[in-house]
């Protein structure tokens, strides 16, 4: 037994960590809209007392967009990037023997459909400039981003095929391999794949944060599908199908508590965009929910939220960050204040 815990995003108390847009992203033609999405992001971070650490090449840049927030809580870290979801290049904190450490798995871009050759080294200059003093587990021989698993702290991981097997990413491993690398590396003992469930427009085969998530009281959050004539509605309901069949590590079903799928929302080409509620940030005390300008369907998504997780949910505009097929939860990575150097 290896006494590892991935802990669950809702355990522990956490700084979060954002990478701030600038015009050498794919966010160039749009800057400031989205630039007015990160500021309004880190008003609610900071609302809550929640410590923030914005990566950026230019911190200066960033201070100035910045005019007006109480940046006592805030972290400024220069590094180059290529984009701004941290979720799946930022380092992943578990526990080991009661040492919190983190580790460090290789991104590629989705399974290389895009630039990442500087977001791939963003966790280890964290950790080689002292930032993050927690000890490094270097585990770049092996493509996992942070959106593709989700954690109860009990040893159940929730995943999918599409994402964890696509050729691109890991194509040399068979899932028996992958498994043993989740146990030995995440101590999964309860590893959980949707076959089902993608989206229009997501660029990341299937993340599970866009699906699935799981929550207190062996609960499982999911994006649902009312509308038969909704070119998702098959595939949801098939992953529906399979999350009633799955079963917690103690041989028990689940609880499901079904998240309204927003109207479709379009790209400037009339390519559809992978909004969902799902896409949420759940620290201790708050849970921080993307809306998408749909009043009913973001009303109704917050409900779900605050009866499951019992807590103020706190609602961000992420219609920018939709038009670059991402949303909240993309966009940050939760890293425990135990582990850095504060």
């Amino acid at each position: 037994m290896n006494n590892i815990c991935f802990p669950a995003e809702w355990d522990r108390d956490a700084a979060i960590m954002i990478a701030w847009p600038h015009e050498n992203t794919d966010w160039a033609y749009m800057l400031d809209e989205v630039t007015e999405c990160y500021t309004n992001l880190v008003k609610a971070f900071v609302s809550k007392k929640l410590r923030v650490i914005i990566v950026a090449p230019d911190s200066e840049y960033v201070k100035t967009k910045l005019k007006g927030i109480d940046s006592s809580d805030i972290i400024f870290y220069e590094v180059d990037t290529n984009d701004t979801w941290t979720r799946d290049y930022g380092p992943i904190t578990i526990e080991q023997d009661g040492v919190l450490k983190v580790v460090d798995f290789k991104f590629n871009g989705w399974g290389l459909k895009f630039a990442a050759c500087h977001d791939n080294l963003v966790t280890g200059c964290m950790c080689k400039s002292k930032l993050i003093t927690a000890p490094r587990e270097n585990r770049l021989g092996f493509v996992l981003e942070g959106g593709s698993v989700e954690s109860d702290g009990a040893g159940t991981i929730l995943t999918t095929a599409r994402c964890l097997e696509s050729p691109n990413r890991n194509g040399d491993l068979t899932r028996e391999q992958i498994e043993e690398n989740l146990r030995d590396w995440l101590g999964a003992n309860n590893i959980l794949w949707l076959e089902h469930g993608a989206l229009e427009g997501d660029d990341t085969d299937s993340h599970i944060d866009t699906l699935a998530r799981l929550a207190p009281g062996n609960t499982i959050i999911y994006t649902g599908c009312y509308d038969a004539n909704d070119s998702h509605a098959a595939e949801l309901n098939a992953m529906k199908q399979e999350l009633m069949k799955f079963r917690t590590s103690d041989g028990n079903r689940f609880n499901l508590a079904e998240l309204p799928l927003p109207s479709p929302v379009f790209d400037s080409e009339g390519e559809r965009l992978p909004a969902t509620y799902a896409n949420y940030l759940v620290t201790p005390h708050t849970v921080f929910m993307p809306t998408y300008n749909q009043p009913l369907n973001d009303m109704t998504a917050k409900g779900v939220l605050e009866a499951v997780f019992e807590r103020e949910v706190i609602t961000v505009d992420c219609t920018a960050l939709i038009k670059q097929h991402g949303s909240l939860h993309c966009a940050t990575m939760q890293i425990s204040n135990e582990a850095l150097c504060l």
